[in-house]
C-alpha cells in the first residue's frame, strides 16, 4: 500500500507540530505580548489533533465536506479571538500556512523516493490547507469587524456626553460629523437625561462639528423637534460665521430655533429663561 499524505500526517505528527511551532517561532512579527510561546502550542497541539481526527483517504480533497466543520470550528474560534486580541492578518494567516509548510516538508522527506506520489499528495494537501486559510480570513475579518463596530459604539458614547451645567439645564457638546447614526445616539442620550434630571433647557453645541451641511442640519432640526416634544427648549450654540454663511447658502430655515454664537451665549440665555441671574461677586 502506498505511502500517503493522511499516513505520514498520522505517524509523523510529533514532527510536523516540531516544524510548525519553529515556523512561527521564527518568524520576526511574532507577538509574545499577545500570546505566550507556551499557550501557542498548546493550541496548535489541539488544532492539529482535530485535523488528524478527522482527515482520512476519503475526505483530504473535499474540504468543503461535512466532515471538517469540527476543524472549522476550531479555527473559527482561533481566528475570531486573534482579530479581538489585536493579531494582524498576515500573523493570522502566517499561523495556517505555516502549518502548511511543515506538512510539505515532511512529506518531502517522506516521499522523496517517489516523485509522483509526492506531487499528488502535496496537490491534497495545498488544497485542504488553503481551504483552511480561507476560512482563517473569513473569520478574522469577521471578529475584526465585530472590534470595530463595538468601538464605534464605545466611541459614540464618548463623544456624546449629556453634561448637566446646572438645575434644570442640560448642555451636550457635539464633536465630528454628524450622520443618521449618531443624531440617533444624540437624540437617545438627551431625551433620556431630559426624563431623568426633569430638565427644561437642553443646548446643543456645535462648535466642534467641521461643516454643516443640509443633512446636518436637518439632523439637528430633528434633534430640536424631539426634544420640545419632551416639553423642553432647545437651544443651538457654536454657530460660527462660516456655518451661519453656509445656513443661508443653503436656504436652511433655522428661524424658529434658537441660535448663539458660543456656548456661554447659549447659557447666559438659559439663564435668563429659568430666570436665574450670575453675579460677580464684590470684594469686600
Amino acid at each position: 500500500m502506498k505511502n500517503t499524505a493522511v499516513k505520514v500526517l498520522q505517524r509523523k505528527k510529533k514532527q510536523i507540530i516540531e516544524l510548525w511551532m519553529k515556523n512561527q517561532l521564527a518568524d520576526t512579527g511574532l507577538r509574545e505580548d499577545l500570546m505566550s510561546n507556551e499557550d501557542l502550542l498548546v493550541q496548535s497541539e489541539e488544532f492539529m489533533n482535530v485535523i488528524l481526527k478527522t482527515v482520512n483517504e476519503n475526505n483530504i480533497t473535499q474540504p468543503d465536506s461535512t466532515d471538517f466543520e469540527d476543524v472549522y470550528e476550531i479555527l473559527g474560534g482561533i481566528s475570531i479571538s486573534r482579530a479581538r486580541q489585536g493579531f494582524s492578518p498576515r500573523e493570522t494567516g502566517l499561523y495556517i500556512f505555516s502549518l502548511k509548510e511543515a506538512i510539505l516538508d515532511t512529506l518531502k522527506q517522506e516521499l522523496a523516493g517517489d516523485p509522483t506520489i509526492l506531487y499528488e499528495e502535496s496537490l491534497k494537501i495545498n488544497k485542504l490547507i488553503d481551504s483552511f486559510g480561507v476560512i482563517t480570513f473569513e473569520t478574522f475579518i469577521k471578529g475584526r469587524e465585530e472590534v470595530i463596530l463595538r468601538q464605534t459604539d464605545e466611541i459614540a458614547e464618548i463623544s456624546t456626553p449629556v453634561i448637566r451645567v446646572w438645575d434644570g439645564i442640560l448642555a451636550l457638546p457635539i464633536i465630528g460629523t454628524l450622520d443618521s447614526s449618531r443624531t440617533q445616539v444624540v437624540m437617545e442620550s438627551l431625551l433620556q437625561e431630559i426624563v431623568d434630571t426633569g430638565s427644561s433647557i437642553a443646548i446643543l453645541d456645535i462648535s466642534g462639528v467641521p461643516a454643516v451641511d443640509s443633512l446636518v442640519a436637518q439632523h439637528l432640526i430633528k434633534t430640536v423637534s424631539a426634544t420640545r416634544l419632551m416639553g423642553a427648549e432647545c437651544i443651538i450654540s457654536g454657530i460660527r460665521p462660516e456655518i451661519a454663511q453656509t445656513v443661508v447658502h443653503l436656504g436652511i430655515d433655522l428661524s424658529n430655533i434658537i441660535t448663539k454664537a458660543s456656548l456661554a451665549s447659549a447659557l447666559k440665555y438659559a439663564f435668563a429663561l429659568q430666570k436665574l441671574e450670575v453675579r460677580k461677586k464684590q470684594s469686600i
